[in-house]
């Protein structure tokens, strides 16, 4: 975001196999997280609008690839908003569903230039949450580690929580970020624009 300034941003299409996928070819920034982290509500902060990116009171709901295109100072990028993974209602062969279309999703895109892996900054790391990022250091795409729903914690409960994750997760910088505040979210697009310019 420059100068505080908002990209012009729009909904393209949900997906739900590989042939939805949009084949513009732009560079491709991708949000990941277990169900109800607060992806939606991430996307719409960022983006300075109020229901982009539509937010369920039922987690697991969403099961489709959502692509958003952002154009900011004469570059466009796609934000992915992944499906959430690891709610415990969601059925077994829905389970198998979403791996397939994220593992299809990461094997037909060469112009990932962003992981943001959220995870919710309450909550210890579950093993969901350590195999994806196992994965994406396997497969090479460069990550964001982001804690959400930092605005529920006191400030002495947020570094301790940050240095767990950091300890944890052994992969650089873990952004504290909130919805609701703003927090962190300068930080985001700083990264954002690095990976996308």
């Amino acid at each position: 975001m420059t100068a505080g300034r908002f990209p012009e941003a729009t909904f393209v299409r949900s997906a739900a196999s590989h042939r939805d996928f949009p084949r513009e070819g732009l560079p491709e920034v991708v949000l990941a997280g277990r169900s109800n982290v607060g992806k939606s509500s991430l996307i719409n902060r960022l983006v300075g609008q109020k229901d982009l990116a539509r937010t369920s009171s039922t987690p697991g709901k969403t099961q489709t690839i959502n692509f958003y295109r952002l154009s900011l100072a004469h570059r466009s990028f796609f934000l992915v908003d992944l499906p959430g993974y690891g709610y415990a209602r969601v059925a077994k062969h829905v389970t198998g569903q979403w791996r397939k279309l994220i593992e299809a999703y990461f094997k037909d895109r060469s112009n990932v230039a962003l992981v943001i892996h959220l995870v919710d900054l309450r909550i210890a790391p579950s093993r969901l949450d350590l195999e994806l990022q196992r994965w994406l250091d396997e497969i090479g795409v460069p990550r964001l580690l982001v804690a959400t729903k930092s605005d529920k914690l006191s400030a002495s409960d947020q570094a301790s929580q940050l240095r767990v994750f950091a300890e944890t997760f052994e992969g650089g910088p873990v952004v504290a970020v909130s919805a609701r505040t703003g927090q962190g979210c300068r930080e985001i697009w700083k990264q954002i624009e690095q990976a996308t310019s």
